[in-house]
């Protein structure tokens, strides 16, 4: 269930640092839609929605019809409030062994029918690798990014989750620039708090040398900047945000005023 309280501070701290835009979980919006939907709060605040970020299970073709009649609803209630993207995050590895081969079909299968369904609604979806899932090493991601229809398949990386993988995230980048229309630009120390990631500029990621690459490519979606929670952080959510702000502005990047 959405706390519209703790989704109006999100989208206010937001809209107050100049941020661009905003990404939210399939889950926070679909909850809001109860509550009197999220276009008071985008409409007070002039904040507009781009993106929600939703799980989807790739490997279960039992499942796969409900899961594109899931997704094409998250997109249909994204397409409202004028957002363009569709986070597509696949789902667990799980806790037993997981063998990658056994399943890409499945996950290429899934992947190419969800976008192409989502592209039917007038929206774009993008895989985005992630930590713990069924799309996660660097031999993943590639192998599923060469194997999909990128006529409706797009990509939308994390830059800090690669980092932590051990992959180089310019690498990837490059090698995909064409197909990334939305962007989690995340950094990675390694250090004890946000799961080992970190504000901008503390960390390892080469955010100048991706930024430098995302510059003048239009994309459907935004580059986003994103930072794991955990317990006992030294910063706020705020106060992370204003860090990271006030280091793509010693980049060159302009925010509202």
């Amino acid at each position: 269930q959405a706390n519209p309280e703790a989704i109006e501070t999100i989208v206010r701290d937001i809209a107050g640092l100049g941020y661009h835009g905003l990404e939210l979980f399939s889950w926070q919006i679909e909850g809001m839609e109860t509550q009197g939907g999220l276009g008071p709060i985008l409409d007070k605040y002039k904040l507009p929605l781009i993106a929600a970020y939703c799980n989807c299970n790739l490997t279960d073709a039992a499942q796969r019809k409900d899961e594109i009649a899931q997704m094409v609803r998250w997109g249909g209630q994204v397409k409202k409030y004028g957002g363009t993207i569709v986070v597509i995050g696949p789902n667990s590895r799980g806790r037993g062994g997981f063998e990658f081969n056994a399943v890409k079909k499945d996950i290429v299968t899934t992947l190419n029918e969800v976008s192409k369904a989502l592209a039917d609604i007038g929206m774009v979806g993008v895989l985005h690798q992630h930590t713990g899932t069924t799309v996660e090493t660097r031999d993943e991601t590639y192998s599923v990014m060469e194997s999909v229809d990128t006529r409706y398949v797009k990509f939308g990386p994390d830059i800090g989750q690669l980092q932590k993988g051990g992959v180089d995230p310019v690498q990837v980048v490059k090698d995909f620039l064409p197909l990334i229309e939305h962007l989690h630009i995340k950094d990675f120390s390694g250090g004890e708090h946000y799961v080992g990631y970190c504000p901008l500029g503390q960390g390892k990621v080469n955010i100048p040398a991706i930024l430098d690459m995302m510059e003048g490519k239009k994309i459907a979606g935004m580059t986003m900047v994103e930072l794991d929670s955990s317990r006992n952080m030294p910063l706020t959510a705020l106060e992370t945000a204003r860090v990271s702000k006030e280091y793509l502005q010693k980049q060159g990047i302009a925010f509202r005023s």
